[in-house]
Order: C-alpha cells, then structure tokens, then sequence
C-alpha cells in the first residue's frame, strides 16, 4: 500500500540522536571483568556532543531564550560546536562559535560545510580562551545572540542523566558495576554519573582527565590547571586517573587496527583509563563512551608513530 504524503518524512534529525550501540571490547587477558564502550559516532553529527546540543537548544526555545532571528553562540573545541551548526542548519538558526586556531582541519571544514561562523582564539588560551571570547562577544550585542553556555547550562547533564544513563542500564540489564568518562564540558560524567548511581549506589564513577596542563587531549580538560566548568560535580567521582597524551594516541591506534574501531584521541584516552581500571579489579562490568569517530582526526601525526 502506498503512504498517503501527510505518512511519509515525519521523522526528523533528533530522532537520529541516542539509542547509540553499546560495544563488547575484548580486553586480552582480562578474566572476571566485561568491557564495554558506547559507541557515540553513531550519532548523526559523529559525536556524543549531539545528545547535549540538542537538549540546549530544545530548552532555549521551550523558554524563549532561542527564537528565529537569534544567533545561536558558543564557544567549543569542535564536536558541540558541529553538533550546534548541524542542528543550526536543520532548525534554520544561524550559528557562531569561537574555536581555538589550532582546531585540526577536520573539524574546522566540517564546521564550514554547515555554514557556521567561526571566531578563532589564541590556541594558548585553550578553551578557557574560547569561552571568554564568547561571553565578549555576547555581553557587546546581548539581544542578537543566545549564548549556549555548554560548560555552565545544566540541560548539557540533563541530556545525559535522561537518555546515556538509562540507555546503559537497559543495554547491561542493570549489571553495570564501574563507569569511565573524560571530563570536558563533564557533562556524560556528571549525567550518567547521577543517573547511574540512583539506581545503583555501589556503582563506581571514574573520571578521566589528560595528565598535564600541556596535552594533546582535544576536548578534554586538565582541571588542575583549566577552570572547572559550572557543571561539574567533583563529589561524584569516586576515582580520577590520568593518562599522557602518547598512552591515549597508543590506544586510540590499536582500537582500530585490533578492535576495527576508528575514533578519536578523548575515546582512546577513556578505554586506556578502563583497561586500567580491569586489570586491577577481580570482577565487574565497565562502561566507558567512545566520543566520536576518527575520521576527524586524520590528518593528526599521531596516526603513523609506533
């Protein structure tokens, strides 16, 4: 039977977003721990950052705050600003985003194919540098922009603490024991975290972070010397593990050439952290996210060191 026309495209881009694949992960030599790791480039703009750009943007037009004709604004280091500028360009807002200047190629290109507008920042500056430079620009011309804040807007957690966690519970049938995130924004550790442990107390919470100021982490933070975003919640990690940038480039490496998985340095740097974590621990299941997808990241020279 042929679909009457008011049947047929009812679906839309958000419907595209979560219910991401939950990855078994071999783990040589691990006996009485389960590895596991979701696998967030399934979402449509590649990256876990869609879940938390799309709830920003739903709660600013629920209040008013995003209405046609404002610039949605933001600062990022790639991922949430892509998610911005494909749900801009979906939704008919334009976008700006303040970006540091050593942003790789990928990334920058991809951010252009939507039709973002980008603002470069002093690579020296980090994201911290990112993020003043766009509260500048929102305090000079405060009506024409809706600044997303994604370090600091609580609907960031909320979209996580409403669809990764339970998506995680239901994916292990409850038996999550352990669960690994890197902090950027915090917003997957803070969310899940939260969720994860109203249903289970005993649940650990391992934060992931670079282990020096000075990191080649895209996206992640060293908190010691960043400002913690407004997010976070440091009272729920019940563990913090550092990993160097090499260890993070290693696995990210292996993953694709011993697990078929290409993605990116913050997804290497989480599994390095869980595998840690397993082969210290005599049992359990652990979950960790793979962030994005490695295409992204391809013309990084890490790709060809061993």
């Amino acid at each position: 039977m042929i679909e009457t026309p008011s049947t047929i495209g009812t679906s839309s881009l958000k419907e595209l977003i979560g219910d991401t694949p939950l990855i078994h992960l071999r783990g040589d030599g691990l006996r009485g721990v389960e590895l596991f790791a979701k696998a967030e480039w399934a979402n449509p703009s590649g990256s876990v950052k869609d879940r938390a750009a799309a709830r920003i943007i739903e709660e600013a037009e629920r209040s008013g705050e995003l209405r046609p004709g404002k610039v949605i604004l933001d600062a990022t280091s790639g991922n949430t600003g892509i998610a911005y500028a494909m749900l801009g360009a979906a939704r008919g807002y334009r976008v700006k985003l303040c970006i540091p200047a050593n942003a790789n190629l990928e990334r920058k290109k991809v951010l252009q194919a939507y039709g973002a507008e980008l603002v470069f920042t002093d690579p020296m500056d980090g994201a911290d540098g990112a993020v003043d430079a766009a509260r500048r620009i929102r305090a000079a011309d405060p009506g024409r922009y809706f600044y997303a804040d994604q370090y600091g807007n609580p609907a960031n957690w909320r979209a996580h603490y409403d669809t990764t966690g339970p998506e995680i519970l239901r994916q292990t049938e409850g038996r999550v024991t352990h669960f690994v995130a890197g902090i950027g924004t915090s917003g997957t550790f803070v969310g899940v975290g939260r969720r994860l442990r109203e249903h289970n107390r005993r649940i650990r919470l391992v934060a992931v972070q670079p282990d020096s100021p000075l990191h080649g982490l895209e996206g992640m933070k060293h908190l010691a010397s960043a400002s913690t975003p407004a997010i976070y919640d440091p009272s729920l990690a019940d563990e913090v593990i550092a990993i160097p940038t090499e260890e993070a480039h290693a696995m990210t490496r292996r993953l694709a050439a011993e697990e078929g998985l290409l993605v990116g340095v913050s997804s290497g740097a989480n599994v390095a952290a869980a595998l840690r974590l397993a082969r210290r621990i005599p049992e359990g299941l652990i979950v960790t996210i793979l962030c994005d997808g490695g295409l992204r990241y391809l013309s990084e020279h890490f790709w060809s060191e061993r």
